[in-house]
Formats: C-alpha cells, structure tokens, sequence
C-alpha cells in the first residue's frame, strides 16, 4: 500500500485533473489524501460578500466528490483565491512540506507549471521547492496534471505547453470521475466549453485513443526516483 498525496488549488481540481486516477489507487487499496491550498470562492464573491456558509457548502461539496472517489482524507488552507501569488512562497512551500511530513507519500499529483491560473502555477512551483530531495524523503514520483480552462488556454511564449509523457487509463473509473464532477455541477459550464461534462469525456477519450485504450488521463512527469 503506498500513500498518495494530491495537492490542488481549488475543489474540483482534483477531480478534473485526476480522479480517474484517485479511484484506481484506492481500488488497489493506496492511502489518499487530498489537499486543497486556495479557498475557490473570494475572487468570484469578493472578500467583503463572502459568507462562511458559502465556503462551508463548498467544503461540504469536496469531502462528498473525494469520498466517491475514495479519499481517505480531506484538508484545506485559506490562501487567497487567484491571488497566491501574492502569498510569498515560501509560506505556500512550508505548508506543502507539513503535508509531506504528516502523510509521507510516495507518489504527489499536482498542477502544472504552464497553466494560465495563478494559483496552479503557484502551487507547481511550491510542491518543486517543497520536493527537493534531501534527508529522509519518501517522494518518489512527482505528477503534474492537466485541469480543463487552464492548461490548454496557455499560448507559446506564454509558459510551459502541456505536453503528457505519462497516462493512466481509466477506462474503468472515468464513469466515477464523472460521477464525482457531478458535485461540482456549479461549476459546470455548457458545451462547447472546455469544462463541461461533454469535453470532460471527450478529452479523457482523446487521451486515451493516444495510447490505444477506451480513456487515459495524461500528466507530464516532473521527477521519478527508482
């Protein structure tokens, strides 16, 4: 049994990013932890509107999606919504280092340095810092993956362009990551929009056409220690 650690922006970005996934490790019986670092609601509502029952409905929204997919536990951290780069690193960086600390994994799945939002990129670079490989380090696979209005929107020049070297095929769980979607369906936008249920499904069934099966997830493999 190995322990994983998911380290994501925003509820829901574990799921688009990795869920499939998520559900394969913990059909093997893996230990699952699921860290969101950014609150997912100040920057749409404003600091001066948000309501504590708001953020407590979205929270209550994660642990229900992690739960369908079979996390074993649930955090969250209060950065400020697309605005953690305004939080100097190194305090994003050391919280990221507590999480390793406590769950100890073997295998990290984060964001991907290239993405247009702030706080993906953001947390990218912190889990980087964070993973250097020094004294009794128990990282050894680090994965970033691709979230659906973020990654693909980022143009050459721009940054880093999502190029995946690494795939799970989730031809068997996608039914469950959409499931697991399903609570976020705020979120949800309508097709032809790149994170709509429909695209979900499509760029799961692309990425897995790339490598000969029903469905994949794709991510870009930043380090891996044998």
């Amino acid at each position: 049994m190995s322990s994983i650690l998911i380290i994501a922006a925003h509820p829901d970005d574990e799921v688009l990013g990795c869920g499939g996934t998520i559900v394969k490790h913990s059909n093997m019986g893996d230990s699952i932890h699921v860290a969101f670092l950014a609150d997912g609601v100040f920057s749409r509502l404003g600091e001066e509107k948000l309501q504590e029952n708001e953020l407590a409905r979205r929270r209550k929204s994660a642990k229900k999606a992690c739960k369908i997919l079979g996390v074993n536990s649930v955090s969250f951290a209060d950065f400020p919504d697309n605005r953690m780069d305004t939080v100097p690193l190194l305090e994003i960086t050391q919280s990221i280092e507590k999480l390793i600390d406590i769950h100890k994994p073997s295998i990290i799945y984060t964001h991907h340095s290239g993405d247009v939002n702030i706080d993906h990129k953001t947390i990218s670079n912190a889990v980087i810092t964070a993973c250097r490989p020094q004294g009794k380090y128990s990282v050894k696979t680090i994965l970033s993956f691709e979230v659906p209005s973020s990654t693909e929107w980022q143009v050459h020049g721009g940054g880093t362009i999502f190029h995946p070297n690494f795939f799970e095929d989730i031809s068997e769980t996608l039914e469950k990551k959409i499931k697991a979607l399903e609570v976020y369906d705020e979120e949800m936008r309508d097709w032809p929009h790149p994170r709509s249920y429909k695209a979900v499904t499509h760029l799961a069934n692309w990425r897995g056409a790339t490598i000969g099966v029903e469905a994949a997830e794709a991510f870009m493999l930043r380090r891996h220690i044998n």
